[in-house]
C-alpha cells in the first residue's frame, strides 16, 4: 500500500514541516497533521501489530476508536505507552515506535503465533496453563501480556488538578454541540464547551457542508469566535470528558500542546445541566481478512483526505451496508483515487447511488460481499462476490468498510442512563436519563446534519432554561437540504472461510464468539470475558455492537434481549500521572512537620513518620547508636526531668449547649459528670463495638470540652464525630472544632518537673493539692499563655504544656534553660513508648487492632452503663462476650532479662501449633534492668502466673503472665 499527500486541501499548515522519527526512520509531515496521517502521507502502511497473533496490521480508523496504530511515545522518561496514532498531534522532533512486537516491525518473532493459532482459541489460557502449577507458567506469561511499556524513570513533567463549575456543560463540538453551546451561551448562561480534538468542529473538519450558507468550516469559524468572545463561555480542546459521576460530576483530562510547563491537566466539574454531543463511531463490517492493513473504515477514508490532504491508496473499494458510506465515494473521486467497484451487501442500494456509478462507469455489486483479502503484508486485491453468487477478484489497495454508526454512549451510560435498540438505524440509543442530562445528535441516534444542528440548538436551549435562563436561545443553525443518510440494511458477518476479526485489538475472531457460546457463555458479560473482546484500550468502540448482534443471532435472540456490556470510566486511557496530579514524591503521603522540627534536627534527632507527622524518634549523640539513646532519654526521665514534643496529639473543642449529651453517647465513659477543671481519660468505639480511639476529654466550661485523640486519628475522629452530628443526629446543638495545629504540646515528665516548670516562671499554683492529677489549668509559662494538663503518659509526673504553636520554640527555650541544673533531656518517641510500656499503658493501634473490645483491654465495666452509647449493642454479641477472647495482659521473661520480639506469638508448650497470644510491646527497660513486654493472650486476666513459651521470634524463652504494669504498680510517682 502506498500513501500520498495531495496537492493542495485539508486543514494542514504546509508552510510548516515537521520532522519526525517512527521505527528508526525520519519522515517529515506539516503542522496540522496527527501521527497517522503524517505515516499514511509517507507510504508507511503497517503500523502495529496484533495483540495475541502478531498480525501485520495497518489503519483502521481515524480517531479515538482506533485499535491498531498503539505507540510507544517518546524516549526516556516521558515515555508514554499506548496512545492511538490518530490521536498524536505531530509535533518537531516526535518520536514513535510501533508496541508489541520484536525486534521489529517489519520482522516481529511473535508472528509464530499465527502458525499455532488453531491452538491458540478464546480461553486457551483457562485451560492450558494449569497443570502442573500457574506459577511454571507465570513469569513467562507476564513478559509476553501487556502492549506498550512504562517509563522506567520518573516522570519529569508537571500534572495538576482543577476544579470548575458550569451551568451548561456541552461534550463535544461537533454540528449538534456547537449549535447546543451557541444558543444555551445566547441565554446567559454559563457554558463549558469541551472538545478531545485540537479543533472543533467534528465532521465537518473532514466532510462537506454548507450551513447558513456558508461552507461547514467558515461557519465552524464564526461560531467558536462568538462563543470565545461571549463573557459566560469557556472553550476547552484537546480535553476528554472520559468519566459520568453521580450528581453531574463529570472527570475531564486536558492535555497541552506541548509538556511545559504543564503536561496534562485533571478537571473535576460540576455542571447543573450536561448536553451529551459526542456523535457516533463508525463500525467495520466482519469478513475473513478484515484486518488487513489497507482495509479501513469508510469515514477515516474521508478523514484522511478531507481534512489532512492525504490519499491512503490508489485504488479503492467500496463495501457498504448503508448510504452514509457512499460520501467517501465523492471524497476519494475528488481526490483522484480511482475507485474500483461498490460492494453493497443490500439488494436495493439507493438509486441515486446506483446511477452515480452507472455514470462513472463503476461497478455496483447490490447484495454483494467481500469473501477474502490478499496482499503482504497490505491489501492488493480482494475477493468479492456479487448478488447472482459470482466470484471475482478486484485489484485494490485501499478497501473501505462501513458497517453503519453506533452512537457514542460511553458517558451516558457511565452516567446510569438506559439504553434502547432502535431499528432505523441498526444501534443502541439514549433512552431513560437518571440525571440532568440530554444527549443530541448523532449520540442520541439523530443522523443527518440537518438534524444534529436542530436536536443540538434545541437541546441547549433546553438545558439553559432548566438552570433558569429563559432569555432568547436565538434561531436553529440551518443545513442546506441533504438526503437522509440513515438507511441501513445490517449485514453483521459474511460466511466464508478465514479469520474475520470482531475485536482488531484483542484479535477476537467470530470463531471465538462461536466457541463461547458452544461453552455456555451466553451472557454478554461472560462472552467479555471469556474472549477479551472490548477489554482492550480502544474498549471494544468498533467491535461491541457486531460482536453482541452475533451472539444474538447464535442465541436465537433478540438483539435487545441480549443486552450491551456496562460501559467503564475511562472513555479512553488516562495516564497515571493525570489521576495522581502533584500528589507524588514527597507530596504523594506529605509529612506535617512540626513547629519545633529545626530545633530538634539541630539536636541530632533522627526523625520517623508517626501518624503522618516527621517526628523525632530519638536525639543521638556523637558515637550513640540508637538503642543507646533510647535507654539514655527514658532513664533521664525516671531519674529527672525529660521534655518530649507531643504536639501531634489530637485536640478538638466540643461546644455547644447538648455537648455534654453528645460525648455521652460518643464515648464508652460518660462525660456529663466531668467536672469543671477536670479531665477524664475516655474511649471511643466505632459501631461494630471495636476500640477505636481513646484520650484524655477535659471540661472547659459547662457547655464546652476539650477532647484529645490520639496523634494519627486527630482528624479522622473529627471527621466521624461530624458524622454523626449531621446524619444522625442534626437536632443536636453542637460544634466541632479541630483544633490540633493551633495548639504545640510541650510535655515535661519526671520527678523534677515541677521544679523545671516553677523555674521557667508561671503563675500556676504547681503544688500537688493546688494541681493535682487529671485536672487542668489556664494560666501562662514563661510569660506565654498556655493551658495546663496534669496527665501522664510516662507514669511520672507530668505536664503537658499548651501553647499557640507560633510560640512553641520561646517556651521550648525557655523550659531548657530552666532544667539545665536539673539535667533535662529531650526525649523522642522510642523512649516515651518504653516508659508507657513499663507501665502498663495502653497505646491504640499498638495493642489494639479491628477486633479488640473493651472488655479485651480491662474496660468491660462499660456495659453497666444504663445510657446508650456508640457501639453498646455490639458488645452484647456472642463473638464479645466469648471468654477466650484475646486480653491484654504483662508478659516477663522467666530468669532472664531478655527482650521480647514484638510480634511473638505463644503457646502452651514447646512445638505446639495453636497460638495463645503475641507480644503486642515490648522493650529493655533501664531502671527495671530486664526486659518489660505486653500482649493480648486468650482469656489472659484468668492466666496471670501462667507460663508460655515463645513460639516465633527467632528465640526460645518462656514467658509469664503478669498484670500490664512492670513499674510504680502503686502509682504514686505520678501524683510528684
Amino acid at each position: 500500500m502506498s500513501g500520498f499527500r495531495l496537492a493542495q486541501g485539508g486543514l494542514i499548515d504546509r508552510g510548516r514541516p515537521l520532522r519526525f522519527r517512527f521505527e528508526g526512520r525520519d519522515y517529515q509531515g506539516f503542522a496540522g497533521d496527527s501521527l497517522a496521517s503524517a505515516l499514511l502521507a509517507n507510504g508507511v502502511g503497517v503500523v502495529g501489530r496484533s495483540f495475541k497473533y502478531h498480525r501485520p496490521r495497518g489503519l483502521l480508523s481515524a480517531g479515538v476508536d482506533e485499535p491498531n496504530a498503539l505507540m510507544q511515545l517518546g524516549e526516556g522518561a516521558e515515555s508514554e505507552p499506548n496512545p492511538p496514532a490518530t490521536m498524536i498531534e505531530l509535533a518537531e522532533g516526535l518520536t514513535a515506535r510501533a508496541v508489541n512486537c520484536w525486534p521489529s516491525l517489519g520482522f516481529d518473532l511473535g508472528a509464530l503465533n499465527g502458525l499455532f493459532g488453531r491452538f491458540l482459541p478464546a480461553g486457551f489460557y483457562y485451560k492450558t496453563f494449569m497443570w502442573p502449577c500457574w506459577h511454571l507458567y507465570e513469569g513467562l506469561i507476564r513478559r509476553v501480556a501487556g502492549l506498550g511499556r512504562a517509563a522506567q524513570e520518573p516522570d519529569p513533567d508537571r500534572y495538576d488538578r482543577s476544579f470548575g463549575h458550569c451551568d451548561v456543560l456541552v461534550v463535544g463540538s461537533g454540528p449538534a454541540g456547537l449549535a447546543a453551546a451557541r444558543a444555551a451561551a445566547a441565554t446567559g448562561a454559563r457554558v463549558l464547551l469541551v472538545e478531545q480534538d485540537v479543533s472543533l468542529g467534528g465532521s465537518l473538519l473532514h466532510d462537506p457542508a454548507r450551513i447558513d450558507g456558508q461552507p461547514g468550516r467558515q461557519w465552524v469559524a464564526t461560531v467558536e469566535a462568538e462563543l470565545r468572545a461571549a463573557p459566560e463561555v469557556e472553550i476547552l480542546t484537546r480535553t476528554t470528558a472520559f468519566g459520568y459521576f453521580d450528581h453531574n460530576g463529570v472527570a475531564l483530562v486536558q492535555k497541552f500542546a506541548t509538556s511545559k510547563p504543564i503536561r496534562q491537566r485533571l478537571w473535576q466539574i460540576r455542571a447543573k445541566q450536561v448536553v451529551l454531543a459526542t456523535g457516533a463511531l463508525e463500525r467495520p463490517l466482519v469478513f475473513p481478512g478484515n484486518d488487513r492493513p489497507g482495509v479501513m473504515l469508510a469515514e477515516a477514508v474521508r478523514t484522511y483526505i478531507g481534512r489532512y490532504a492525504v490519499a491512503p491508496g490508489r485504488q479503492l473499494v467500496l463495501y457498504t451496508n448503508n448510504d452514509v458510506a457512499y460520501a467517501t465515494l465523492d471524497a476519494a473521486q475528488a481526490a483522484g483515487i480511482t475507485v474500483a467497484a461498490i460492494i453493497d451487501s443490500r439488494r436495493t442500494p439507493p438509486p441515486a447511488r446506483v446511477e452515480q456509478a452507472r455514470r462513472l462507469g463503476i461497478d455496483l455489486l447490490a447484495g454483494g460481499a467481500v469473501l477474502a483479502t490478499r496482499g503482504s503484508p497490505a491489501l492488493n486485491r480482494a475477493l468479492v462476490r456479487d448478488g447472482a453468487g459470482q466470484q471475482r477478484w478486484i485489484e485494490a489497495d485501499i478497501l473501505a468498510m462501513s458497517g453503519g454508526r453506533s452512537p457514542t454512549v460511553h458517558l451516558f451510560s457511565q452516567s446510569g442512563g438506559k439504553l434502547a435498540w432502535q431499528e432505523r438505524i441498526a444501534a443502541f440509543v439514549p433512552a431513560q436519563s437518571v440525571q440532568a442530562e440530554a444527549s443530541a445528535g448523532a449520540c442520541a441516534g439523530r443522523f443527518g446534519l440537518a438534524a444534529a444542528l436542530e436536536d443540538g440548538h434545541a437541546q441547549g436551549v433546553a438545558a439553559a432554561e432548566r438552570t433558569g435562563f429563559t432569555g432568547a436561545g436565538g434561531t436553529a443553525p440551518v443545513a442546506e437540504p441533504l438526503p437522509d443518510t440513515a438507511a441501513i440494511e445490517p449485514m453483521w458477518q459474511v460466511d466464508a472461510p478465514g479469520k474475520a476479526f470482531v475485536d482488531f485489538q484483542s484479535d477476537v475472531t467470530t470463531d471465538d464468539v462461536v466457541l463461547s457460546i458452544q461453552e455456555n457463555f451466553v451472557s454478554i458479560e461472560h462472552l467479555k470475558r471469556y474472549t477479551a473482546l472490548g477489554m482492550a484500550t480502544d474498549q471494544g468502540k468498533s467491535s461491541n455492537v457486531n460482536a453482541l448482534a452475533m451472539m444474538a443471532a447464535l442465541t436465537d435472540r433478540a438483539i435487545p434481549d441480549v443486552g450491551v456490556t456496562r460501559f467503564r470510566p475511562p472513555y479512553t486511557p488516562v495516564a497515571l500521572s493525570a489521576y495522581a496530579g502533584e500528589w507524588r514524591g514527597e507530596l504523594f503521603r506529605p509529612v506535617r512537620r512540626l513547629a519545633l522540627h529545626r530545633w530538634h534536627a539541630a539536636q541530632g534527632a533522627v526523625f520517623e513518620e508517626y501518624g503522618g507527622w516527621l517526628r523525632p524518634a530519638r536525639y543521638e549523640r556523637t558515637g550513640e547508636a540508637g538503642p543507646a539513646a533510647e535507654q539514655r532519654e527514658a532513664r533521664a526521665v525516671r531519674q529527672a526531668v525529660g521534655l518530649f514534643d507531643g504536639s501531634p496529639l489530637g485536640k478538638i473543642e466540643v461546644s455547644g449547649p447538648d455537648a455534654a449529651t453528645f460525648l455521652d453517647r460518643i464515648y464508652a465513659n460518660a462525660m456529663s459528670s466531668l467536672k469543671i477543671g477536670r479531665a477524664r481519660y475516655g474511649l471511643m468505639l466505632n459501631e461494630l463495638g471495636v476500640v477505636s480511639d481513646d484520650g484524655v476529654t477535659a471540661r472547659l466550661a459547662e457547655d464546652r470540652f476539650w477532647l484529645g485523640t490520639t496523634g494519627a486519628g486527630a482528624g479522622r475522629i473529627a471527621a466521624w464525630l461530624e458524622e454523626w452530628l449531621q446524619c444522625e443526629w442534626p437536632q443536636l446543638r453542637v460544634l466541632v472544632a479541630p483544633v490540633t495545629t493551633a495548639w504545640a504540646v510541650l510535655t515535661l515528665s519526671g520527678p523534677q518537673a515541677r521544679a523545671v516548670l516553677a523555674a521557667a516562671g508561671t503563675d500556676i499554683a504547681l503544688g500537688a493539692a493546688e494541681f493535682p492529677h487529671m485536672t487542668f489549668r489556664d494560666g501562662a509559662v514563661a510569660g506565654v499563655p498556655a493551658r495546663i494538663f496534669r496527665v501522664s503518659f510516662t507514669g511520672e509526673a507530668s505536664y503537658e504544656i499548651n501553647v499557640a504553636t507560633d510560640a512553641a520554640e520561646t517556651v521550648w527555650q525557655a523550659l531548657m534553660v530552666a532544667g539545665a541544673a536539673a539535667g533535662i533531656t529531650p526525649v523522642g518517641i522510642d523512649a516515651w513508648m518504653l516508659l508507657r510500656t513499663e507501665k502498663g499503658y495502653l497505646h491504640i493501634g499498638g495493642e489494639t487492632d479491628g477486633t479488640t473490645r473493651p472488655d479485651d483491654i480491662g474496660w468491660g465495666h462499660v456495659l453497666k452503663r444504663e445510657q446508650d452509647f456508640v457501639g453498646r449493642r455490639s458488645l452484647t454479641l456472642p463473638d464479645a462476650v466469648r471468654p477466650d477472647r484475646p486480653q491484654f495482659v504483662g508478659l516477663e521473661v522467666v530468669g532472664s532479662s531478655a527482650v521480647l520480639p514484638v510480634g511473638a506469638h505463644l503457646v502452651k508448650a514447646p512445638g505446639a501449633k495453636i497460638s495463645e497470644g503475641y507480644v503486642t510491646s515490648s522493650g529493655f527497660s533501664p531502671v527495671l534492668g530486664r526486659g518489660v513486654a505486653l500482649g493480648m493472650v486468650n482469656a489472659g486476666r484468668s492466666r496471670l502466673g501462667e507460663i508460655l513459651e515463645v513460639a516465633t521470634g527467632g528465640m526460645t524463652a518462656r514467658v509469664r503472665i503478669t498484670a500490664p504494669c512492670a513499674y510504680d504498680r502503686e502509682g504514686g510517682r505520678l501524683h510528684g
